[in-house]
């Protein structure tokens, strides 16, 4: 039966959780889910990240891990450091009608509007559904960005994790959160990359229980209520694809990595969208960051563009890399085995399995 990996008992990092352990702790951040299941060749779908404030801009960084991959929109958030539409996550040959949605959805709200930046990720559900299909269509995406709530998000094979999986064992979409230095850290994965399955430093190989191989990439979204700016969510978010190796990932050079972080701090997060947002001379909007060769000074004092000291950015990484850990293991044990496309199987993590290696290596009660 899925649980989330704490109700197993297993306990990831020393930090306090938000309410619900989840990327909706985070203020004014909502998720809403598609999931298309025909019980035979389609397992996919669309998974939402809804964030208040999107249409005015939110600072915003991306980090590549490895970029095999298709993030839509990835370049002018390196611009320009902001978000400016919700960020969708989906299967691979789906990412480009989901956009489409996207753009189609924000113009219906904005009618003045020339310009805008649909924000897309991917993983590759190929293994398990029938991806050249390509049955996203413009409703499935308008019902999971109108569904979107602050609810706890469901997890494991829903939306865009319907059809992914992880370290050779079935996984899906999970998410996390903890409070550090006064706000609230939130994560959600969707995870879908190789390696060794490793919980509290413990390697449990897919192949030694179910002999299967692994899979392959990563989408992390991360969000914060605390006031960084763009530069400092860059750093951010780099913590966010470091964690991956905490749960056995081998960053394999197929696999697309990605983490997308964003604030919704009030303080930060004023003025107009990214794409109205640069003057002609081409000069960065307020919002984003200096360059990071104009970093804080030494002594940790706030940088002028952001709210939060350098120094206290340490509890923040902690803070991104135990919730992303917890976040990934939540997308695996929450999971149901799936058999698709081809036949193809993908069973889930055996929850006896996981403990009792867990006990024989004594992190585990």
């Amino acid at each position: 039966m899925p649980s989330r990996v704490r109700d197993l008992g297993v306990i990831p990092g020393t930090l306090a959780t938000g309410t619900l352990n989840a990327i909706t702790d985070v203020p004014g951040v909502r998720v809403g889910q598609t999931t298309i299941d025909d019980g035979n060749e389609l397992h996919t779908g669309v998974t939402a990240i809804v964030p208040a404030g999107f249409a005015t801009g939110l600072p915003t960084a991306v980090a590549v891990g490895n970029g095999y991959g298709k993030l839509v929109g990835s370049t002018q958030i390196d611009e320009l450091g902001v978000v400016e539409t919700p960020i969708l996550l989906t299967g691979t040959l789906s990412v480009f009608r989901v956009a489409d949605a996207l753009l189609t959805w924000l113009l219906d709200r904005d009618p003045t509007a020339t310009s805008l930046n649909p924000v897309v990720g991917e993983t590759n559900d190929g293994f398990l559904s029938d991806i050249r299909r390509r049955p996203i269509s413009p409703q499935h995406v308008f019902d999971a960005l109108e569904s979107a709530s602050s609810d706890l998000p469901a997890e494991g094979c829903v939306g865009a994790g319907t059809g992914t999986t992880a370290l050779g064992f079935k996984a899906g979409i999970g998410t996390s959160s903890r409070q550090a230095a006064g706000g609230v850290v939130g994560v959600l994965v969707q995870a879908n990359f190789s390696g060794t399955l490793t919980v509290l430093g413990t390697p449990i190989p897919a192949r030694d229980v179910l002999g299967v191989p692994t899979g392959n990439s990563c989408m992390i979204v991360v969000a914060t209520d605390l006031p960084l700016d763009a530069r400092q969510l860059g750093r951010i978010a780099r913590r966010a694809v470091f964690a991956m190796g905490r749960v056995g990932s081998d960053f394999a050079p197929g696999s697309g990595d990605y983490a997308i972080a964003f604030s919704t701090a009030p303080s930060v997060a004023a003025g107009a969208p990214a794409s109205a947002a640069a003057p002609a001379s081409g000069a960065a909007p307020a919002s984003a960051a200096a360059p990071a060769s104009a970093a804080a000074p030494a002594n940790g004092a706030a940088p002028a563009s952001g709210g939060v000291p350098e120094r206290e950015l340490f509890s923040l990484f902690q803070a991104v890399m135990e919730a992303t850990e917890e976040a990934l293991l939540n997308s695996l044990t929450m999971a149901h085995t799936v058999t698709g496309f081809r036949g193809n199987t993908r069973h889930a993590l055996p929850h006896d399995v996981l403990l009792s290696r867990l006990r024989t290596a004594g992190v585990l009660t």
